[in-house]
């Protein structure tokens, strides 16, 4: 349950976990995604916004991904078309898994806490 305290001094806060994720998932929005974005200085267009809605909804329908491998395959196989994993750290430079997971509102997969796993940095 979320300390009322922390809403009454900063209405605008969003409440995080210490790696910075969202701690309810249902508290997302888009709005609080393009916050999230600007804090990591991207300016999402259509392209993030498709990858970003492909792991919410993979999330609602299997829940978290254990493994990153497995996550980064995920989105390797649905964006082959536009690249692949090239396509992917183009978007989300600091990780496709890592850093499109955070900005979706979602916990990446505990072996991806390396920020850059499979980051084009």
């Amino acid at each position: 349950m979320p300390d009322i305290m922390k809403f009454i001094v900063n209405e605008g806060a969003i409440e995080k976990d210490p790696a910075g994720n969202l701690i309810g998932l249902d508290d997302w929005s888009e709005d609080i995604a393009r916050k999230l974005a600007s804090e990591m200085r991207i300016e999402l267009k259509p392209d993030h916004w498709e990858v970003i809605h492909f792991l919410r909804e993979l999330y609602r329908r299997h829940g978290q991904v254990l493994h990153a491998r497995t996550l980064l395959l995920a989105l390797e196989e649905r964006f082959s078309r536009m690249g692949g994993r090239k396509y992917l750290y183009q978007l989300f430079p600091g990780g496709a898994v890592t850093q499109a997971s955070k900005i979706a509102g979602l916990p990446a997969p505990k072996d991806s806490v390396n920020p850059s796993f499979g980051s084009s940095m």
